[in-house]
């Protein structure tokens, strides 16, 4: 097989976002949409908060397997994540933990090239915050952009880190086996995050089945 050039490596990335980015559940449509409940609105939060949480345990692993040390500086810059999201873990759902925890062993199991590659999803977040922020702030009273600050601040950061990984991709996946273990890393990531809003649709929008320990909203606990 012959290797792909860094630009046809890069277009057939993009396609895997056009195709497979969860911005394209139908879990974002309702929650971009103003169309959740206060419950519904609460139950992402509470999950994502785990997500945010476990990058830095991901970028530590990343980071330990850097022989470069320019590589573990730029992604060093990663870590600064700020101790207010990351409250508590009562309450979420074991599809959540199973997700967030199979995206960290990757990590660090994986290649490098494997473990870069998984984060261009980054690619694709401005669109994804920018609906994230005008949908959620028109459509729920009870967000505002305090609420949000932290999506608010992330698309020039995703966009630096984003250029960063897809230029080192670029460069270090030359062999056809390279190229199709960078394109199966984004893959996975897609799938990660898909996974994670299969378990909040599952939960709290149809056919609200709660999993035992995990948190209820107060509008299911009335009907309960």
């Amino acid at each position: 097989m012959k290797p792909l050039t860094p630009q046809e490596l890069e277009a057939q990335l993009r396609d895997i976002g056009a195709r497979r980015y969860h911005r394209l559940h139908p879990f974002h449509a309702l929650l971009h949409g103003g169309k959740c409940t206060k419950g519904q609105v609460q139950a992402w939060a509470l999950n994502r908060y785990y997500y945010q949480a476990m990058i830095p345990v991901k970028d530590a692993s990343l980071i330990a397997r850097c022989d470069d040390p320019a590589l573990r500086r730029e992604w060093r810059r990663r870590l600064g994540l700020d101790r207010d999201y990351v409250v508590s873990l009562a309450g979420l759902l074991p599809a959540t933990r199973f997700a967030v925890e199979a995206y960290v062993h990757f990590v660090r199991d994986k290649t490098l090239l494997e473990a870069v590659a998984s984060s261009l999803t980054e690619l694709f977040s401005p669109q994804i915050i920018s609906e994230r922020l005008d949908g959620m702030l028109k459509g729920y009273d009870f967000v505002s952009a305090d609420t949000l600050a932290y999506f608010s601040r992330r698309p020039p950061l995703a966009q630096r880190d984003s250029d960063f990984a897809l230029d080192y991709v670029r460069r270090e996946a030359k062999t056809p086996d390279a190229q199709q273990a960078v394109l199966k890393a984004l893959e996975f990531k897609c799938d990660v995050l898909w996974a994670m809003l299969d378990a909040l649709y599952h939960a709290y929008v149809a056919p609200k089945h709660i999993p035992p320990g995990a948190f209820v909203p107060e509008d299911q606990r009335r009907s309960a």
